[in-house]
């Protein structure tokens, strides 16, 4: 199926985190890459770079951060969320910190692992106090008492005023799309031991089983990747980004058709109404860049039976709390993960 329709025209992240031996085992369908969330009317005003790396979220927690008025950052610290395992995970690998190797190594317990605990404890610091998870983070970002979260691509619509349920609170109209023009965002964070960054990224693929009729079945996935691929986004733009941008007559087929699909909930209206151009190529860009733990080396299972655990989130959270430091909470985690084993 992915010969039909042509690898080349596939995100290569999603094709490498289903690789089997070399061979991709799913035909990867849509994606969506985990946001730093950022005011950048905020960042403009007052001559702060994007936080694309660890330093300048530094820089702009240091600017911002006016509690309670404008929380510098809204960290994840509710560690029975998997949402704070997620954010945990795209800051570790911002920082190079892969956790596993293609032979099933766990490896935490390093200078890198310590900096991002420590750069992470300083986002607490400039959050509101309890156990935070996706909520609140939105809810304090939609009130403008937020200068960066990280967030899913769900946020698009919400921002643009789309939703009842998640209403623009920063204003005096809960449907303005004000929120979202005065909105970055950040697919690719580096961190200090790490200068190229990562991004975090989360894919669906269509997979054909081997007791399936398979020429009926890769009849229905060439047609749902190509003159119904649009189709297929449709049923929820925001969190289903391409992950083939075009095809061989146009390279951008699929992301133009796509940022004209409606989104929203009580109102309906193409992202490309409320973002730019160069906004909607930026969230996509995490499509070819975004990765996750244990997958691309074959050890994906590894990596489930971690965040099921929640040892990482739970560790964290006991040194964001002072139970002690960074450096022994990096070689508690080696040593919990080695025994999950």
């Amino acid at each position: 199926a992915i010969e039909l329709l042509g690898a080349d025209t596939f995100a290569p992240a999603a094709l490498d985190l289903v690789s089997v031996d070399g061979s991709p085992a799913g035909v990867p369908v849509s994606g969506w890459t985990q946001l730093v969330v950022y005011r950048k009317d905020l960042f403009d005003a007052a001559g702060l770079e994007a936080p694309t790396n660890f330093a300048n979220i530094s820089a702009a927690v240091e600017a911002l951060h006016n509690p309670p008025s404008m929380y510098g950052f809204v960290a994840a610290t509710d560690p029975s969320q998997e949402y704070m395992m997620q954010v945990l995970e795209e800051f570790f690998l911002a920082n190079g910190v892969n956790l596993i190797d293609a032979d099933g190594n766990i490896d935490i317990d390093n200078a890198a692992a310590i900096e991002t605990l420590e750069l992470y404890k300083s986002l607490v610091e400039a959050s509101p106090p309890g156990n935070l998870y996706w909520s609140q983070s939105r809810e304090l970002y939609l009130a403008g008492q937020a200068a960066m979260i990280v967030w899913s691509p769900s946020l698009l619509d919400e921002l643009a005023g789309l939703r009842d349920s998640a209403p623009v609170t920063a204003y005096d109209d809960p449907t303005t799309g004000v929120l979202a023009g005065q909105t970055g965002f950040v697919t690719n964070l580096a961190g200090p031991s790490n200068p190229d960054g990562a991004g975090w990224a989360d894919f669906r693929y269509f997979g054909i089983t081997a007791d399936a009729n398979i020429d009926a079945a890769v009849q229905f996935v060439e047609y749902a990747m190509s003159e119904g691929y649009l189709d297929t986004l449709s049923i929820v733009p925001e969190n289903m980004f391409p992950v083939r941008n075009g095809n061989a007559d146009d390279a951008e087929a699929y992301i133009n058709g796509w940022k004209q699909l409606d989104v929203g909930v009580d109102r309906k209206a193409p992202l490309g109404d409320f973002y730019d151009a160069d906004t909607i190529s930026t969230i996509v860009s995490g499509m070819d860049t975004g990765t996750r733990w244990g997958f691309p080396v074959g050890q994906g299972a590894v990596a489930s039976s971690i965040y099921n655990s929640r040892v990482i989130a739970e560790l964290a959270r006991e040194y964001f709390d002072g139970e002690r430091d960074a450096a022994a909470t990096a070689a508690m985690m080696q040593f919990e993960l080695e025994a999950l084993e």
